[in-house]
């Protein structure tokens, strides 16, 4: 379904808005901005003739790529509906003269607080203990109480960060409040990580060390597949890999085969390789991974935060200012 409102200067084209607004967040703060079109979801080979025309582009997963852009000689600004931009081809942007804007910081709380519950199941299986109580285990049970499995505290384990940004410092934040010990790797660890205290460690030795690794970093051409068979194998066999960052971190096979040969003590994922997920997608059959829907950003108070920032960033842009670039050095700003 389309939604447009007529009568504005400036064409803006959301080509794929429904996961931001499902019915119950409008879109009136960006329709002020302009003449606004909004796509529900755009297929590849709709991607040209909805934007054609377009001075602003609003995209969450619709690609743009270099030949795409190239085709748009009307297009003025993207502005990103997530903070990861790795659907938007940000170099051919900056030498086509073309802005392009995430928003930084809209979910770390929401996604944090997914982290957590995705470790919570993994180590007190919650949901697997309800669903056996309403089998019948509980009542075909001789004693009070029964667990299925070992279930695992947290407090006094090694939690690792791949990545510390902003979602990374939420993350290290409850994960003190459980007592556990937070070690990092980041490109550009800060000069002071004193709330919570945290150690920097080179990669291989934090995934060697933690006995739950999380990722949290963006998705680029040199990372594509870090986490592979290799940095798994040094992985201790209890710990746990959670990744709520971009499905393209992880080689989905080398984690499929390490958990199905229990080198591995389970795994969840918000994100996969290809969404929505495929029918062959090894994970679906791995032992012990949890899957859920990309759904970590998603909470009704980040998706508000999501669209006010956006407007925000159209807004900026169109007075002569663009915030949240992230191709600045491409632009030469």
């Amino acid at each position: 379904m389309a939604v447009s409102t007529a009568g504005k200067s400036v064409k803006i084209v959301v080509l794929d808005g429904f996961t931001l607004n499902p019915g119950d967040n409008p879109w009136d703060a960006v329709a002020q901005l302009g003449e606004l079109t909004v796509h529900d979801r755009t297929a590849r080979e709709l991607t040209l003739e909805r934007a054609s025309g377009a001075a602003i582009l609003l995209t969450n997963k619709t690609l743009l790529d270099a030949a795409t852009l190239a085709a748009l000689p009307g297009l003025r600004y993207v502005s990103v509906l997530a903070t990861g931009f790795n659907v938007v081809d940000v170099a051919a942007a900056g030498r086509l003269g073309i802005p392009v804007s995430n928003v930084p910081e809209y979910a770390s709380a929401t996604v944090a607080q997914h982290v957590f519950a995705l470790l919570l199941e993994l180590t007190n299986r919650v949901g697997r203990h309800d669903a056996a109580v309403k089998d019948g285990e509980w009542s075909r049970c001789p004693d009070f109480s029964f667990c299925s499995g070992s279930l695992v505290e947290l407090t006094g384990l090694t939690l690792g960060l791949v990545g510390f940004g902003r979602i990374g410092r939420c993350v290290a934040n409850i994960a003190n409040a459980f007592g556990m010990r937070v070690i990092a790797h980041t490109p550009h660890p800060p000069s002071s990580a004193d709330e919570p205290p945290v150690d920097f460690v080179p990669l291989a030795e934090l995934f060697a060390t933690a006995d739950v690794v999380s990722l949290h970093c963006p998705q680029t051409s040199e990372n594509a597949g870090f986490v592979d068979g290799p940095l798994l194998a040094g992985m201790k066999p209890s710990a746990f890999l959670i990744n709520t960052a971009r499905g393209g971190l992880v080689n989905e096979h080398d984690l499929a085969e390490a958990l199905n040969r229990e080198k591995l003590a389970g795994a969840a994922v918000d994100v996969v390789s290809c969404e929505p997920i495929v029918a062959d997608n090894p994970l679906l059959s791995a032992r012990n991974c949890l899957i859920t829907p990309h759904l970590a950003w998603a909470a009704l108070a980040a998706r508000k935060r999501l669209m006010s920032q956006t407007a925000a960033n159209i807004a900026a842009f169109l007075d002569g200012n663009p915030v949240n670039l992230v191709n600045s050095r491409e632009l030469g700003r």
